[in-house]
Formats: structure tokens, C-alpha cells, sequence
């Protein structure tokens, strides 16, 4: 199983034009047409879809330009599943990573917020004043991020939204965030659960701002000459692009390399101080702005960066699909087969395993109408159009059980992944010369291991010359304090003899004066 990245695009027809746009997905080192889905015609931020995974099938949910309908996809099928009517037309949604939660943004500042699996209507309530541009979840969903043509971005709690006890209360805001002058266009959510994570908002008041949730503060605010319409974040967060409508796209890094004196060349970060802290991006003629611009000289609808984050890649109002190069901003190809659309909609996933056309041969399965037996797609129920109480006291919780390592048929999952094998796929997907590095790298660690056991070996024989030396050492001079003390014995013994052979005269003599 090699894992192989896709794009999925969806198009729109021009203002000019009439037609249906679609959804495509595309491979992303050839450009060649993988999967296509029909009949449908969404404006930017209006498309939102689930991977396959967790061995269930993923879905697509695309809000239609002029209606108030839902289109609803699976990977599985490439002909539309079913419509959704909506209570009114929305002008952006979003789905939570898990695909259990949908929200969708009005014109009138409206926002509704609907439970996937069973359709019911959870919240809907004004949050904003005017057209509701952008909605973005957390990366763990908590909390649902709100952009309107007010200049005000709404924090929403997902717990609070839908606790029972709230239902008769307006929401409030987690927190509101309130900076911009313009219309927020764009919101890109950093990683890290909520409220740990960053956001940043894009503004056609020629400015994006970079925020910490936790805080509830802004921490840096760049500036740019242009309005900024749609922004994309690197899944390190170390640099974002920022593109304006007439087609120039910036490259901001929120690192750079600073030289010390004393300690050399440290990395730092960029920016930080607060509501006082704006960087200026200008564009300029000169070394470092070119090396940080990229004209596309044509209007920028979408921006997604890859999941190697190798690789930007860039939707216009023509139909054409750039992919440049990070590293150099070198174009390397162009994906023309939209030619007279709009791209409203970017973004790269893994290629699902149960994709119409491309069902993998992991699944072991006769024909393509089997997937649904193997991968069963999510369910998608459709959206209520009004807050039903009773449906929600009589709402059963939608449970999936764990993946089984082969299902009762014998037949080996799709999702069954070794270890082994998939750091191998992972090499080959994401460092190429990784396996020739792992081998030289499995001999280096044998070579060091064998010099390991010489050295110790070494050691036990030196250790042993040292314990003999020390041995004799010590006997020699135990034997020499032995010696010592015998002599000195005996020169004490003669000198006491000596005392008393001179002191036996002298009495002898004082006995014969006696007798005198």
C-alpha cells in the first residue's frame, strides 16, 4: 500500500458563464483526473469534506451557489447521493475533523449548527451583523471560529452550543476578536486543542493577524500593500502565504535567523509583542521581497499547501491550478482542465482507499459495488430546517465499534497497516532516500556495536594488568614494612642490651667500696 496524495478541487461557472461546475480530484504529481462529482456549483468556503477513515467511508458536503441546497457525496459513488434542503441559502460551511458536527453561515449574520449523523438542528442563532464570509473548526473541535463582513471574528464553544440547558439562551462568544476594519475574508486555525491553538485572519483592510486563543489576545499584526482575500497556514506554523485578489501571493516566515556575538546564530520568533507589533510586508523591488512574492498575475480564489508541505498550490477565477515550489516559488505544473471555471475550493488528502474507479487492491474485492460491505459510508442524515426538542430528547447517540483485523468473511480489512509497512510507505512518501539512510544506518549501528564489544574486551584486560599490579604492588611494600619492623626490633633490643651491660659494672663498683 503506497500512500498517494490527491487534490480536491471544486469549480463554479463565471459570472459571465452558465453551467454547472463539479468536484474533482486530481493526482498531484501528474495532474491527471482521478474522480470527478457532477451537478454541482459552490462559491469559495462553501465545500467541506471527511476522509475515509477508522473503517468508515468519507463524504463531500457542497452548499449550492444560488439555492438553498446541500449537496451531499461519497467517495464510493461519483454521482450525487442525495440533496439536503436547507432552511435558507448558506454562504459558507464547515465540517469538524471527525465528521460529526456541520455548520453553515448566512448573509444575514445567521449561523446554524446540525449534527451529521442524525440531522438534527443543534443552535441557530445571529452572530454576526452582516454576510458570514468564513467558519472554521478547531483542529479538535471544540470550537467553531466565525468571519463576517462586520470585521468581527466570533470564538464559538461547541460544548455550549449544544448543551440542552442552553437552548432557551442566546450563545455568547468565547471571546471576540475584534481588530480588523475591513471584511475578514479568510481564518486559518493552527494545530493544538482548543483553546492552546492560534488563529490567523485574513482582512481586505490589507492586514493579517496572527491571535492566541488562550489569551484571547493578538499577538502580531502584518501588514501588507494589497487587501488580502485568502490566506493558508504550513502544518509546522512556520511561515504562511497570503494572497490578494489581483494575483500576488506573500510569504511570510514567522522565523528568522539572528547572529549573535557571543552565542553565533540562533533562530528566533517573529513578532509577538501584541496589538503594537506590525510587521510591514512590502513589495518592493528589491532581493528579499522578490524572494518572498509570487505573481500569479490572474485573481486568486483558493490556496492550499501540501501535505508534505513541499508544495503551494494555487486556484484562480480562470480554471487554472498552479503548483509552485516552496523551497524555490519555481512553478512546476499546471493543472488546465478546468478551463472557463472558477476554482472555489482547494485542498489535499490521502487517496481514499474506496475511491469510485480506484478502489484499492487491499480490499480483496470482486467489484467496486462491494466497497460499501467493507468501508460503510458515514452516515448523512438530512439537515432538520427547525429546532426540534423532542427530537433531541429522543436522540440515540450513533456509535461505530472498532475496526476487526479481518472482517467475519475472512477478507482482510483495508485498514489493516503492519508497522513495518508503513514506515516504509512513510519513507517513500515523505523522504524518498530514507530507506537507502535506514540500511547505511543499521550497518553503522553493527559497526558501532562490534567496536563496543573490543573496547570492553580491552577493558576486562587492562582491568586485570591492574589488578595484578596493584596485587604485587601492595605485597612488595606490606613485605618491606615487615622488614622495617624486624630491624628496627632487633636495634631496640640491642640498645636495651647495651644500657644494661654499662649500668652492671657501676653496681659491682658500688658494692666493693662498701665492702672497703
Amino acid at each position: 500500500m503506497i500512500l498517494q496524495e490527491v487534490v480536491l478541487c471544486a469549480t463554479a461557472p463565471q459570472p459571465s458563464s452558465s453551467g454547472s461546475g463539479s468536484i474533482v480530484l486530481h493526482d498531484i504529481q501528474t495532474g491527471t483526473s482521478l474522480a470527478s462529482f457532477k451537478q454541482s456549483s459552490s462559491a469559495p468556503h462553501c465545500t467541506s469534506f471527511v476522509e475515509t477513515r477508522d473503517g468508515q467511508g468519507g463524504f463531500i458536503l457542497a452548499a449550492q451557489q444560488d439555492k438553498s441546497i446541500l449537496n451531499v457525496y461519497n467517495f464510493q459513488k461519483d454521482q450525487l447521493a442525495f440533496k439536503i434542503v436547507l432552511p435558507e441559502r448558506l454562504s459558507c460551511i464547515a465540517l469538524d475533523n471527525s465528521g460529526s458536527f456541520c455548520a453553515g453561515g448566512t448573509t444575514q449574520g445567521r449561523i446554524y449548527l446540525w449534527e451529521v449523523a442524525s440531522g438534527i438542528l443543534y443552535n441557530s442563532w445571529d452572530a454576526h451583523y452582516r454576510h458570514v464570509n468564513v467558519l472554521k473548526f478547531t483542529h479538535d473541535g471544540a470550537a467553531l471560529i466565525s468571519g463576517s463582513d462586520d470585521s468581527g471574528v466570533s470564538v464559538w464553544s461547541v460544548a455550549r452550543l449544544v448543551d440542552d440547558d442552553m437552548q432557551n439562551e442566546l450563545p455568547t462568544p468565547y471571546c471576540t476578536l475584534s481588530d480588523h476594519t475591513l471584511p475578514v475574508k479568510d481564518i486559518v486555525c493552527g494545530l493544538g486543542a482548543f483553546p492552546t491553538c492560534r488563529v490567523l485572519t485574513a482582512s481586505l483592510d490589507h492586514s493579517v493577524k496572527l491571535w492566541d486563543l488562550s489569551s484571547q489576545s493578538l499577538l502580531t499584526t502584518f501588514h501588507f500593500p494589497k487587501p488580502i482575500s485568502s490566506a493558508v497556514w504550513d502544518i509546522t506554523e512556520r511561515l504562511f502565504f497570503a494572497a490578494s485578489p489581483d494575483g500576488s501571493i506573500y510569504q511570510v516566515n514567522l522565523f528568522r535567523q539572528r547572529t549573535e556575538k557571543h552565542a553565533g546564530q540562533t533562530i528566533e520568533a517573529v513578532g509577538g509583542a501584541g496589538v503594537s507589533d506590525i510587521i510591514r510586508v512590502a513589495d518592493e523591488d528589491n532581493t528579499n521581497s522578490r524572494k518572498r512574492l509570487i505573481s500569479v498575475d490572474q485573481q486568486i480564489t483558493a490556496l492550499a499547501i501540501s501535505l508534505t508541505g513541499s508544495l503551494l498550490l494555487v486556484g484562480t477565477a480562470t480554471g487554472l491550478i498552479h503548483l509552485y515550489d516552496i523551497a524555490s516559488h519555481q512553478l512546476l505544473r499546471t493543472i488546465s482542465t478546468h478551463k472557463g471555471l472558477s476554482i472555489s475550493y482547494l485542498a489535499t488528502m490521502l487517496k481514499p482507499p474506496d475511491l469510485v474507479g480506484h478502489i484499492s487492491l487491499s480490499l480483496n474485492l470482486g467489484s467496486s459495488a462491494d466497497a460499501k460491505d467493507v468501508i460503510p459510508v458515514r452516515p448523512v442524515v438530512p439537515f432538520h430546517r427547525m429546532k426540534d426538542s423532542k427530537a433531541r430528547e429522543t436522540h440515540e447517540v450513533v456509535m461505530m465499534l472498532p475496526v476487526q483485523k479481518e472482517t467475519p468473511g475472512g477478507i482482510p480489512s483495508a485498514y489493516d497497516y503492519p508497522e513495518a509497512e508503513f514506515q516504509r510507505d512513510y519513507a517513500f512518501f515523505v523522504q524518498p532516500n530514507a530507506i537507502g539512510t535506514s540500511e547505511a544506518s543499521s550497518a553503522r549501528v553493527a559497526e558501532l556495536e562490534a567496536e563496543i564489544r573490543d573496547l570492553r574486551e580491552q577493558l576486562g584486560k587492562a582491568k586485570g594488568i591492574n589488578d595484578v599490579m596493584w596485587e604485587t604492588v601492595v605485597q612488595k611494600v606490606m613485605t618491606q614494612e615487615k622488614q622495617k619492623a624486624v630491624v628496627e626490633g632487633r636495634n631496640v633490643q640491642n640498645e636495651v642490651g647495651d644500657q644494661d651491660d654499662i649500668e652492671r659494672p657501676k653496681k659491682k663498683g658500688k658494692k666493693t667500696d662498701g665492702n672497703e
